[in-house]
């Protein structure tokens, strides 16, 4: 799964404003600045009294997010076979079969290749089968906003998450997530799930925590929107590669999915 320190680092976040709330010192003021930003953003009197009314510092997440700094320590023979092994080749290729029709039309909708997206879905979540956080999105953003470090990072994206709930796209007891705030299959960030979500199930909403066609075609729009192009290479070096980049900065992780999405061609 892509945690916190892979997450900050690599997937798509949105520049955010200055906002008003004051990182550190007390924090049931900063709630109740960040409250203000919110409802000043559009975010209903009840979403933000039903997410932030006392709210608590979560001291697992700044311990997490402390140790988050070398995630890509080995070299990209020995991350790969820690992550793409036999059973999860099998695995993609399952899953390839199993939503073929679907993937067709995400092909024909966004223009990536589907080994790609099923690459990424492995890695991220092992096909929705894994490990996709179990911690309150809104509590870990709060504590992390509150902490000054990189507060109007955080800031933007709890405001987001909130946005999230606004929409009706998740209710807040399903905003469930890691340890940067990363929500659902692919893990993306609340801004990323803003700004890339996709209802490709047709049900009025993004869920990318339950929907498959909603994970898998919001994947492949962030991609898409990112300049990744149909039919041509994806390998270090190419224009694909670099649209990787959007979704993740680590070469090494971008090499990854290369080469799982080869994998699942054989």
């Amino acid at each position: 799964m892509l945690r916190l320190g892979l997450a900050v680092a690599s997937l798509v976040l949105l520049a955010t404003p200055s906002f008003a709330a004051r990182c550190g010192g007390d924090f049931n003021a900063f709630i109740a600045g960040m409250t203000s930003e919110a409802q000043a953003a559009g975010v209903s009197a009840g979403v933000t009294s039903a997410a932030l009314s006392g709210v608590t510092q979560d001291g697992s997440v700044l311990a997490f997010d402390r140790r988050q700094r070398y995630t890509f320590n080995k070299s990209f023979e020995q991350y790969v076979a820690t992550r793409v092994g036999a059973g999860r080749i099998n695995g993609g290729k399952a899953m390839l079969q199993r939503h073929a029709a679907l993937l067709s039309r995400i092909e024909q909708k966004f223009g990536v290749p589907r080994q790609i997206l099923v690459a990424i879905w492995g890695l991220e979540s092992d096909f929705g089968k894994g490990d996709i956080g179990k911690l309150p999105v809104v509590r870990t953003l709060a504590t992390l906003a509150h902490d000054c470090r990189r507060t109007e990072l955080f800031q933007g994206e709890l405001l987001a998450a909130l946005k999230i709930v606004q929409r009706g796209d998740l209710p807040l007891r399903d905003l469930i997530g890691a340890f940067a705030g990363e929500i659902g299959q692919t893990q993306f960030l609340p801004s990323s799930y803003i700004k890339y979500g996709v209802d490709f199930d047709g049900d009025g909403r993004v869920d990318l925590r339950h929907s498959v066609p909603d994970v898998l075609a919001s994947t492949a729009n962030l991609l898409h929107t990112s300049g990744f192009k149909m039919g041509a290479p994806y390998g270090e070096g190419t224009a694909n590669f670099e649209a990787m980049r959007e979704w993740n900065r680590a070469l090494i992780y971008r090499k990854t999915i290369g080469y799982f999405a080869d994998r699942l061609r054989e």
